[in-house]
Formats: structure tokens, sequence, C-alpha cells
């Protein structure tokens, strides 16, 4: 897909969120079951079950997925394709290309051993590796663009409004 075939198809999407801006809020979706055998979630993906467990350095078996790790995927696949939907739409020549992220975790915190340390990510690092040949300053501005159009990016930048419930 070029910068013209991405404008293209998203001109229509952009003009009716500028008509109406309640046509650009959607609710997205995630389903899990707790498994009754394991300490373990079966996440449906749309594609197939995704088993989560306990990363080992809780006790886990390192067979099921870890949530910590999901989130560090989900962050690199939306990166990645927004880095990607950017570069097309900059026309910025743009070889291979590799996104990795990776995040610091105090297992302390999580399992209840220090007061003091973090439940969750002290630090996320993502980081990309480009094969182009295009000034430093468009390729700061490709991931200056990339930074304020990732979903994942934003919202763990931005904390978002989180409530929790449960029903019966």
């Amino acid at each position: 897909m070029d910068a013209t075939e991405l404008k293209a198809m998203q001109a229509p999407l952009k003009q009716a969120y500028r008509d109406d801006a309640s046509q650009a809020l959607i609710t997205l979706r995630a389903k899990g079951s707790i498994d009754d055998q394991a300490v373990a979630c079966k996440v449906e993906t749309g594609r197939a079950i995704a088993i989560a467990g306990l990363h080992p350095a809780t006790g886990g078996s390192g067979l099921e997925l870890c949530s910590g790790d999901m989130l560090l995927e989900a962050l690199v696949a939306c990166a990645g394709v927004t880095l990607k939907a950017v570069a097309t739409a900059l026309e910025f020549k743009l070889g291979a290309a590799t996104v990795e992220a990776e995040g610091d975790l105090d297992f302390r915190g999580t399992l209840g051993v220090a007061k003091d340390a973090p439940v969750g990510f002290r630090a996320i690092r993502l980081k990309f590796s480009l094969d182009t040949d295009e000034p430093q300053e468009r390729i700061d501005s490709l991931l200056k663009l990339t930074e304020r159009y990732c979903v994942v990016f934003q919202t763990i930048n931005q904390k978002p409004e989180l409530t929790v419930s449960a029903r019966r």
C-alpha cells in the first residue's frame, strides 16, 4: 500500500469523524475465563484461545503466556503498525524494520513481599531498528508521530480512567 491508497482508504473515515465525532467512539472488548484447574485465564483473541498464567518469577511453569509479556507484545504490535502507517503516509523510504519492547518488573511488588516495590513495570523501553537512508530529521518526525498515534503507547503513557466491578 502506498501513501495515496492509505489516504484514500482513510479519507472517508476521517471526514465521517469530523462530521460526527460520536462515530469515532468505539468500545473494544476482551474476554477471558478463569481456568478451573490451574492458576490461569483463557483469553479469547478472535483467532485462538491464549492461556495466560503466572510468570515463573511468581511460581508459574512458564508454559502459559505471561500477561506482562502480552502487554509488551501489544505495544510492539501497535507501534509497528503505527510506524508503518506513518511511514506510508509520509512516503518515508523504509526497508526492513523491527520493533522491540522491554520492561523492568520487580516481582516483590506483585507477590506482596515488599510494600515499597511497585506492582507493574518500573520502566518500558520501545526500540526501533530501521533500514533507511532518510535524514535524521525525517526519522525523528517518524518516531514522534508514531509515538503520538500509537494507541497502546498513549494508553500506557496517559493512564486512562480505570474501573473494576463484579457481578453475580
